[in-house]
């Protein structure tokens, strides 16, 4: 291998990802970051890629964090292994988290795909916790660093174009959702693969396994009863058969629609400053108009006052859509019927303007209360409506 191929092997993985970085603004050499590490291709990668980036100082101080789900065995046991292994050789402080993923799922009657990821992500939050105290960085300026590539992308988009999907869904992934960032959303699985057996031929440090193995290869992956693995193995390989340039083009109409998305997402949140106020609020004798409320100031309930109905409707759906969020959890998928039960809420009158229809009652998802008189359409826990009810 010459000079400028083991130069390539080293740097242009790294630059593609830091380009990504500065253009969404994901972290700068004032962040903590966690590295969320697995100890497949991607994860690997993003290990070399921070490491590297650290050593250019683009970014502070740095963790990584693996943890064991406990489902295949020795397998898992030794994926643990070699991320540790990994993370000795770069040179970065390591948390391992055991956590009995199979036990959990049975305890709660929840799917065991959905238990590890909210688990997984605990344990994330936890572990930079400690790093934000050890390196004395505020909270609020640390990281969490996924490997989430180009491919993981156009698979939700695909998923979501099979099960339906709320405003902004086509979007795809967020280069940032709260302190997580995907500084690899712009690369390709095979891209990085390629990146890291680069290295190793380029003879840059490099982790094999005791099998000769770059990386870990999680053997679920290839199972097509799952769904992401369904979308990932039969749906996107045919349509990339079909059109070999597929996945450049998808990518450039979610980042099309990512540009609109920010743009009603910004308007979304200028009517729920103007036309909603949390029920606290509201049946309070404060004045909610000389007030600023944040999302999780609606998560026991909030108004929509009648202003709310004049709204442009691809809002008024969005602002809902936000709102159940605030009070049904981030991870809770917000039913469209939920959304247009809210907004039945309100009815035209017969000079075409919409108000809020007394005596209207409808019980959504999350046994939550919908409910409409003069003052607006009120949504708020079944058990509050109950007994505002009774005692009436």
């Amino acid at each position: 291998m010459n000079n400028e191929t083991k130069q390539l092997a080293k740097t242009d993985i790294a630059t593609r990802a830091l380009i990504t970085v500065q253009q969404h603004g994901l972290f700068t050499d004032e962040n903590a970051c966690l590295l969320m590490v697995s100890g497949g291709s991607d994860s690997t990668a993003l290990a070399y890629v921070a490491a590297q980036l650290r050593d250019e100082g683009k970014v502070g101080p740095m963790a990584m964090i693996h943890v064991n789900h406990m489902l295949r065995g020795e397998e898992a046991n030794s994926d643990a292994a070699f991320t540790s292994e990994l993370a000795a050789l770069l040179d970065i402080p390591f948390f391992l988290c055991e956590i009995d993923i199979a036990m959990e799922a049975a305890r709660s009657g929840e799917n065991i795909e959905a238990v590890a990821r909210r688990e997984r992500y605990l344990a994330a939050n936890e572990a930079l916790v400690s790093l934000c105290q050890h390196s004395s960085i505020p909270l609020s300026e640390g990281r969490i660093l996924t490997a989430h590539t180009a491919d993981d992308r156009i698979e939700n988009f695909y998923m979501r174009s099979i099960v339906g999907t709320g405003p902004g869904g086509f979007r795809s992934m967020l280069y940032r959702n709260g302190p997580v960032v995907r500084p690899l959303l712009d690369i390709s699985r095979d891209e990085l693969r390629t990146f890291i057996e680069r290295r190793c031929d380029g003879g840059c440090v490099t982790l094999a396994d005791d099998r000769g193995n770059l990386w870990r290869e999680d053997a679920t992956n290839a199972h097509t009863d799952r769904f992401r693995a369904y979308v990932r193995h039969e749906i996107v390989p045919k349509a990339k058969d079909w059109m070999p340039q597929m996945s450049a083009n998808l990518i450039r109409s979610m980042n099309l629609i990512a540009d609109e998305d920010d743009m009603l997402d910004e308007m979304t949140s200028c009517t729920i400053k103007k036309d909603v106020c949390p029920l606290s609020v509201a049946d309070s004798d404060n004045s909610p108009c000389e007030m600023v409320f944040s999302d999780s100031d609606h998560a026991q309930g909030f108004l929509l006052k009648p202003s709310f109905s004049h709204a442009y409707l691809p809002l008024q759906r969005r602002a809902v859509h936000r709102l159940l969020k605030a009070m049904l959890g981030a991870d809770e998928r917000i039913d469209a019927s939920s959304v247009e039960a809210v907004l039945a809420g309100f009815e035209a009158d017969t000079e075409g303007a919409s108000w809020p229809k007394s005596g209207y009652v409808a019980n959504i998802q999350g046994d939550l209360a919908v409910s409409a008189n003069k003052k607006g359409v009120r949504v708020e826990l079944m058990s509050e409506f109950r007994r505002r009810r009774n005692k009436l």
